[in-house]
């Protein structure tokens, strides 16, 4: 027990000295901003359960932002999207979801926003330029 308080205490004098804070956690009615990024086409499932369970661990007091690019993006099209993926993104949009779809992907792959599921929005000068903006807003960054 001894021995990891000092390993615990090292590594925060560690943190100290390379600036690094905790973070501290929202305070009571403080909502939490997090940017989930997703590019890669085998994770499509699995944010998507991070997200719900982001969800259901703040009590629905979390803004989300996910922003798509690259070949994720692809399950997203209605007329190819799984039932699973449809309705799991769906009720994370009514619960407040706000997807962004990179726009140089968009482009690049002939996908239009009428082609993607209900919800989407176009970050038109692309999805990182979007993960860059949304932490200078003080959004959290998570790539699952």
């Amino acid at each position: 027990m001894l021995r990891r308080d000092v390993f615990r205490a090292g590594l925060a004098g560690v943190a100290g000295l390379f600036g690094l804070s905790r973070a501290n956690p929202a305070t009571a009615g403080e909502r939490l901003k997090v940017a989930y990024h997703l590019s890669d086409a085998d994770k499509v499932n699995f944010v998507l359960g991070n997200i719900k369970n982001h969800y259901e661990g703040t009590g629905g007091n979390v803004d989300i932002v996910l922003v798509v690019h690259g070949p994720a993006l692809a399950a997203f099209k209605s007329k190819g999207a799984s039932g699973a993926v449809s309705s799991r993104f769906a009720g994370l949009v009514q619960q407040g979801l706000v997807p962004q779809a990179c726009g140089n992907t968009l482009r690049g792959m002939d996908i239009t926003l009428a082609d993607l599921l209900a919800g989407f929005e176009v970050a038109e000068e692309g999805g990182v330029v979007k993960l860059a903006e949304l932490q200078h807003q003080g959004y959290v960054y998570l790539k699952p």
